[in-house]
């Protein structure tokens, strides 16, 4: 009668599939990894966006996550759908989050898990 969400198994499933993604999208995108600048994640719980973010480099042999590559809204905003990544991407243009800004010529991530368990990772030149 009620929606239930099963988290655990939500995250385990993030946890393996997203990161993979995010590397098949930058890998069609002919780039270095060292040039990505910054990745807007969906912003649904911290401890899985951070796992998530160390597994796609690990992927590439980097067992460092860059400083500062992912700014974090869920701490004002929390997790408001999908919202998350527009928003989150807003407020670094605006410069809400300054440590964060991006410039003319950055390659940046979106990336997102969701209804459905559906996976998307886009690959931008701003």
């Amino acid at each position: 009668r009620y929606i239930k969400m099963k988290g655990r198994k939500v995250y385990e499933y993030a946890m393996k599939n997203v990161p993979l993604a995010m590397r098949q999208c930058f890998d069609k995108s002919g780039l270095n990894i060292s040039e990505l600048k910054k990745v807007f994640i969906h912003q649904a719980n911290e401890k899985m966006d951070e796992g998530i973010i160390k597994e796609m480099y690990k992927l590439y042999g980097i067992s460092a996550v860059p400083s500062l590559i992912m700014p974090m809204s869920i701490h004002n905003l929390g997790n408001s759908s999908v919202a998350t990544v527009p928003t989150l991407f807003d407020m670094v243009r605006k410069g809400v989050m300054p440590e964060h800004a991006v410039h003319p010529g950055d390659v940046v991530m979106f990336a997102s898990v969701g209804a459905g368990m559906n996976i998307n990772a886009v690959c931008y030149r701003m």
